[in-house]
């Protein structure tokens, strides 16, 4: 019924984890990629913008350094000679700007730039060498360069004459070059990243792989397959892992075999031990009924002795049965053979049967009508009530009901209450288990100590479950619950029929 929705939740898990893994080699290959592209464009844009910058910084101090003799501060002659270094302009066709104190001249329509900023103004005025500074107005870039000039003192020196010329110089093919470079480089990645999506998804498959057989094993062992193992290839982490499981479940396989095979004499021990002390019993008790009935004409002494003996023979052949009701359980040769009854009447007589209905309160409303087994429903209801009267305090009350469960089927529920003390916290947990006993010196018990071990197996083969609590008024309580239309399986272990006792056992 949720196998489907199981096999979802295990696709997506898979799919999830090939994901992570295409995305984390997809972001290695774009980070690769990616840093690549911007060292190259960074590389390239210096290249092409220095070398652009060097040759017009070179080429406009070299013919303001040829014509410096011969530059006159007059506005007319100025210009002449400012067309003509404007003729010479390489490696792009610059304009040339002359600036003396108030004095401003160009070779073109304008005499002065707006893109000449006053840093570079500043720094023409108080060096005697070439300074150049990138500029971008209005989105295009410009190369501006400033060459102070000079002229010859008598010695080897120089000295400024306050007169700079400035060259500005459009850098737009610089600029497509470098867009250009931009663009390449995006174009280049983008199928880098798709031709890295096929070695992604070989890596990612290589690692599920033996992921998704580890799982598969690891599923087979946890559904009682213990020989599941995996195929070991190569000599890398995941092979050692594989190598690691194989061995752990070699390990785990001997050691539930071991196990199994102490568990299955355990079993094979305690049932031949139960059925060879069955016909000795039998013969002990027959013999204990004579010795009683004729106690009353013994000495005082030695009636109290055979009535002793008696009543733990009683005792032993009890526990012989519990006992071997116990192995059939653990062997799981127990088997219902249901039909349907009235509950409220089943009751009764198990209450009649044993004398108790004097002694224990019922309320038990007629009509309800359950598929049980009536044989191990009886010892359900007498192991209950008869622990109730054992170690609780009278009145005992068995109470029937019906309600609906979650799904909407009907349910049987049958509390046992008395009014004792109650279970102590410490001891509810383990109210169930064999031989278990809640005072610790106590070491002798009047039943066989595996009275309610066996009423939550009787209930569990009917596909049912019982709870032990408290009261809110104090005393325990004992709730069984068993669906009304039967047990949800066939109710059969290997087609042996147990036998419950019907004697009084308690817990």
């Amino acid at each position: 019924m949720n196998a489907a929705p199981a096999r979802r939740v295990r696709r997506i898990a898979t799919s999830g984890l090939r994901t992570r893994l295409v995305l984390a080699f997809l972001l290695v290959a774009a980070v690769s990629a990616g840093t690549t592209a911007a060292l190259t464009y960074r590389e390239a844009r210096s290249a092409v913008l220095v070398s652009a910058q060097d040759t017009a910084v070179a080429s406009f101090r070299e013919q303001v350094e040829t014509l410096a003799p011969s530059l006159p501060v007059e506005p007319v002659s100025l210009r002449e000679l400012l067309f003509v270094l404007a003729s010479k302009a390489k490696p792009h066709p610059w304009i040339v700007f002359a600036e003396y104190g108030s004095l401003r001249v160009s070779s073109s329509t304008r005499p002065t730039s707006t893109v000449i900023t006053p840093d570079l103004r500043r720094t023409a005025l108080t060096t005697s060498h070439a300074s150049f500074e990138r500029v971008v107005k209005n989105g295009v870039p410009y190369l501006t360069i400033a060459v102070p000039v000079l002229t010859r003192t008598g010695g080897a020196g120089t000295l400024p004459t306050g007169l700079v010329l400035y060259a500005v110089m459009p850098m737009s093919e610089e600029q497509a070059d470098v867009e250009a470079l931009v663009t390449a480089a995006r174009d280049g990645a983008m199928p880098g990243l798709a031709i890295a999506l096929v070695p992604a998804l070989i890596a990612a498959r290589g690692v599920l792989r033996p992921v998704r057989e580890l799982r598969e094993a690891a599923r087979s062992i946890g559904s009682g397959r213990l020989d599941a193992r995996i195929k070991v290839s190569g000599s890398d982490e995941l092979a050692d892992l594989a190598r690691t499981f194989n061995e752990s479940a070699g390990q785990l396989e001997k050691s539930v075999d071991e196990l199994q095979q102490a568990e299955a004499r355990a079993r094979r021990f305690a049932s031949d031990v139960s059925h060879e002390l069955r016909t000795p019993l039998a013969g002990m008790l027959a013999v204990t009924e004579v010795l009683d009935e004729d106690a009353d004409g013994l000495d005082p002494d030695t009636a109290r002795a055979v009535r002793l003996i008696s009543a733990e023979t009683v005792k032993l052949a009890v526990l012989v049965e519990d006992l071997m009701e116990i192995s059939r359980f653990d062997a799981r040769a127990a088997e219902l053979n249901t039909d349907e009854i009235d509950v409220a009447e089943t009751i009764g007589r198990t209450l009649l049967h044993r004398r108790w209905n004097e002694r224990v309160r019922t309320e038990l409303p007629d009509g309800i009508r359950a598929r049980l087994d009536p044989r191990r429903f009886d010892v359900v209801v007498a192991n209950l009530v008869g622990n109730a009267l054992r170690h609780g305090a009278e009145p005992v009350t068995v109470r029937l009901r019906t309600r609906a469960s979650a799904d909407g089927a009907s349910v049987l529920v049958v509390e046992v209450c008395d009014s004792g003390p109650g279970i102590r916290p410490e001891v509810l947990p383990h109210i169930f288990d064999r031989f278990y006993k809640a005072d610790a010196a106590r070491t002798r018990s009047a039943g066989s100590g595996l009275g309610l071990a066996i009423t939550q197996e009787n209930v569990r083969l009917h596909s049912g479950t019982v709870r032990a609590g408290n009261g809110p008024d104090g005393g325990a309580v004992f709730t069984v619950e068993i669906p009304l239309g039967g047990p949800t399986g066939d109710g059969r272990g290997n087609g042996m029929d147990g036998s419950a006792t019907t004697r009084e056992a308690t817990a």
